[in-house]
């Protein structure tokens, strides 16, 4: 199939001359090239994910607000032995 997409000057640089270098055409470099990106993001999707550690405890310190994050480590240097 015959298409048009645009490409960055230098990345395009770049294909073309590992398809000098490689004698083969810019088509079948593209191609390659989009054929290894998929094939990797197929095993990636497929890999497992690692387990998060999950952390259940009390809940907030009253009068902390999250948002404000010279108090939130005011707070916690109050609660260091």
């Amino acid at each position: 199939m015959r298409t048009t997409i645009k490409i960055d000057d230098r990345l395009l640089a770049e294909a073309k001359a590992r398809a000098a270098d490689s004698g083969r055409t810019l088509n079948a470099v593209v191609e390659d090239a989009l054929r290894e990106a998929f094939a990797r993001r197929a095993a990636a999707d497929r890999a497992p994910r690692p387990k998060l550690p999950v952390f259940r405890g009390g809940r907030l310190v009253p009068g902390v607000d999250l948002d404000d994050s010279a108090a939130l480590l005011e707070q916690m240097d109050r609660a260091e032995p």
